[in-house]
């Protein structure tokens, strides 16, 4: 890789830490799934032991859904809260403090069986829900900043990479002869301690970003110093002049706030796109798969559906190291577009094999290979690319609050998404993947018309892109000399 040499000890050391607040939202977001049954039981344990008679079915649904779709609720409050911590406190500070959420989570669902109390494990769930809104925020804010303009995609992949990672330790720990038994699940829930005492560890180590100090603070000579060592060489005058180019419009600009995002002509095109990626993300079905697989596998017909949502993590994981290797070769726009495509012709073929399922029995293989290919398809485009593109699509003084409204999108859907899908699977049976056959085609034709290509641009020439466009009042983006890649004519595709 051309740029390879800018990826230096110092770098690689402050975003492997940050992204330890993605593995956190990702071990948290797939820890609930293989213990179900196990977790059910404890409730109407509890329940029995209070009212002397089992829990009604419908009282389990509900509380099983809540634990799972609460996560979420924390995490609408956690993202939209991104911009108090970062401006104020730093990007390196904030992921420090939110370590203290982590630490009373753990607590909470460690001890929710030895406290026989069921309202400790949701709160514990709120609580981590709320520290991971957090993380989604700070995580790409912080790793966006320090990296070169031609390692941002690649970096900002590892975001993505931290959370599928964690799902694939909460499905690999959720094992019934590893911690998701009757015994040892407290254990499961508690291990979100371990890696917030990390990076606790970690983070002192590492620099602020130069990109906040000098815009922020006006630190130029601290920010140049960190530059330094994060790019591995003294010649860094090309970023620090690019970050005096911001802070210059940022002077020019009054303070942005959320509302100021939907107000301003020039902000209003890029927050839109911004939210409709977060939007494309999480009603794509994909945790709806993540949150339900094992039952959705057990309905197929497959004899272990611990093993089979086990292997779906791994496809995970191994698509989301591919995307990490083209994504600065082939641009987001195109990632995006053939990851949307992929997933709703995959969720077509599940359909299929679902409603087949009771005359075809191979017809389980099917369904496997659909999820299998549903989930790969997932990690190529829509994934990663939302988490770091709302950062590349706005410049630092909109930046925080961009990140809190699409971050907020995100969760809100995912809660929806969590909340939900039980019930409208019992309504739609097997045709419930068409609903989100028919979200992703709309998506699809959404990132075709009006996702730009951000691969190799500056903050400042993405952001002119927005602004040209603004001041035309084109209903369709301009097409500047740097920005051509918007109608897909890049050259190196």
């Amino acid at each position: 890789m051309e740029c390879s040499g800018q990826v230096t000890p110092q770098l690689m050391m402050a975003v492997g830490t940050a992204v330890i607040g993605s593995l956190q939202f990702g071990y948290n977001t797939g820890v609930i799934n293989a213990p179900q049954n196990t977790i059910e039981s404890f409730y109407n344990e509890t329940w029995s032991g209070r009212y002397s008679e089992p829990i009604p079915r419908t009282t389990l649904t509900a509380l099983w859904s809540l634990s799972v779709a609460i996560f979420s609720v924390g995490g609408m409050l956690g993202s939209f809260s991104v911009g108090l911590f970062v401006n104020r406190y730093g990007r390196k500070n904030s992921m420090l403090m939110a370590n203290v959420l982590a630490f009373i989570a753990a607590a909470f669902m460690g001890f929710s069986k030895l406290a026989a109390s069921f309202e400790m494990l949701i709160i514990g769930r709120f609580i981590v829900g709320l520290y991971s809104g957090l993380s989604t925020g700070f995580v790409p804010i912080y790793v966006e900043e320090i990296s070169p303009t031609s390692l941002r995609g690649a970096l900002g992949t590892l975001h993505q990479l931290g959370v599928v990672i964690g799902i694939l330790m909460a499905q690999i720990f959720g094992i019934e002869s590893l911690l998701g038994n009757a015994s040892m699940w407290p254990l499961l829930l508690g291990f979100t301690l371990l890696p917030a005492v990390l990076q606790c560890a970690l983070l002192p180590l590492c620099p602020e970003s130069p990109r906040y100090l000098l815009i922020n603070c006006n630190e130029e000579s601290k920010a140049c110093s960190i530059l330094m060592k994060l790019r591995g060489t003294d010649e860094v005058s090309e970023d620090m002049q690019e970050m005096k180019e911001e802070s210059q419009q940022m002077m020019r600009e009054k303070k942005v706030t959320i509302l100021e995002l939907f107000r301003s002509p020039n902000y209003r095109q890029p927050i839109f796109v911004a939210i409709m990626l977060h939007l494309s993300q999480q009603l794509s079905g994909i945790n709806a798969v993540f949150y339900y697989s094992t039952g959705i596998f057990e309905r197929a017909g497959v004899s272990q559906p611990v093993y089979a949502t086990i292997g779906a993590g791994v496809v995970n994981t191994a698509f989301t190291v591919v995307s990490l290797f083209v994504v600065e070769r082939m641009g987001r726009r195109p990632l995006q577009l053939i990851g949307l495509m992929g997933m709703a012709v995959s969720a077509v073929f599940l359909t299929v094999a679902m409603a087949l399922l009771d005359q075809l029995r191979w017809m389980s293989y099917i369904s496997i290979v659909a999820i299998f290919s549903f989930v790969a398809f997932f990690e190529i485009g829509p994934g990663p690319i939302p988490w770091f593109i709302v950062a590349e699509l706005f410049s630092q003084g909109p930046r925080p609050a961009a990140i809190a409204v699409a971050g907020f999108c995100n969760w809100s859907a995912n809660f929806l998404v969590g909340m939900c899908f039980q019930y409208v699977e019992q309504l739609c049976g097997p045709y419930v993947f068409i609903i989100f056959t028919v979200l992703l085609l709309g998506f699809f034709i959404f990132t075709y018309f009006k996702v730009p290509e951000t691969k190799g641009r500056s903050f400042d020439e993405i952001a002119a892109g927005f602004r040209q466009s603004a001041s035309q009042g084109a209903d369709k983006y301009s097409a500047p000399e740097e920005f051509n890649t918007l109608r897909g004519d890049d050259p190196d595709l």
